[in-house]
């Protein structure tokens, strides 16, 4: 690599679509020979039991990049030619060098742009116009903003438990104030931003709940990966799984290293409403 980048001081996401299709053209065939995706997972720091679940995905080599970006704050893409040196993919980095250098340097050529001129904004209560007046009760003048107990992240197939939910957890003794999109959330502004603004700055907490069409939504995809930016490591116990009902598919592999809240298993439930919301009242 160029020894004027400093690649170790890079993020991941630094790689676009390109290099991460072409690093699965490399990796994702099992090979008797060379190091596959496998070896990189592992040196990445993924379990056994996590890397054989991503067997199942039609592109285990993306699949393993987005996770170790959303949980490892040194997914850095030196650390990741390290690890392809590690596992003597050095074939892998030379043929890759040139993409993997020009995205580094866009990425260093973005980051020196001079920043858009915005009216100044506090860190901890924002002001810019569409983030004021987000849920049913905001201030509209940018006063006090709506804050929240836990961001409820589901998709509409779960909106049943989570009706239950605010049963338990709102209109009981437990007194807990949740953020449910649907609900809380004021139509007209845009949808990713409002997102990140409640679970970064709104929401204490964030409870998923997990069901086989939670997979496929790209809503809580976002959600959960952006939650899980914030916490690296679940230092904070940020983010509670929720898993409700039984699954046809695999538990998402990026969720595992959770302790998971466990509504299926009758031996438990009476424990479920207690446990969460004790984690849901941690200051």
């Amino acid at each position: 690599m160029s020894a004027s980048l400093d690649l170790w001081n890079i993020p991941l996401r630094a790689l676009n679509i390109n290099v991460r299709k072409r690093l699965g053209l490399f990796l994702n065939p099992r090979n008797t020979v060379a190091s596959d995706w496998m070896s990189v997972a592992e040196n990445m720091g993924f379990s056994y039991l996590e890397i054989k679940n991503y067997e199942d995905c039609q592109d285990p080599t993306r699949k393993i990049l987005e996770d170790w970006q959303a949980r490892c704050p040194g997914a850095k893409v030196g650390k990741l030619v390290s690890i392809l040196d590690n596992v003597d993919r050095k074939d892998v980095v030379e043929d890759l060098r040139v993409l993997i250098e020009e995205d580094c340097r866009r990425y260093i050529e973005r980051q020196n742009e001079p920043p858009v001129q915005v009216p100044e904004v506090d860190s901890c209560v924002p002001r810019t116009p569409e983030r004021q007046g987000i849920t049913l009760e905001d201030d509209p003048e940018g006063g006090i903003p709506e804050l929240f107990d836990a961001f409820i992240c589901y998709c509409q197939s779960d909106f049943d438990f989570v009706h239950e939910m605010i049963q338990q957890l709102e209109q009981t003794d437990h007194k807990l104030k949740l953020c449910v999109f649907d609900r809380d959330v004021l139509p007209g502004s845009c949808v990713w931003t409002i997102t990140s603004e409640l679970i970064e700055k709104r929401c204490k907490r964030m409870v998923v709940v997990i069901s086989d069409e939670y997979l496929d939504s790209d809503a809580c995809d976002f959600q959960t990966k952006f939650a899980l930016s914030l916490c690296p490591g679940a230092r904070s116990k940020r983010l509670i799984p929720v898993k409700y009902r039984s699954m046809k598919k695999p538990f998402p592999s990026i969720l595992r290293f959770l302790t998971v809240c466990d509504y299926t298993r009758p031996c438990t439930q009476s424990w479920f409403w207690v446990r969460l919301a004790k984690a849901l009242s941690l200051p």
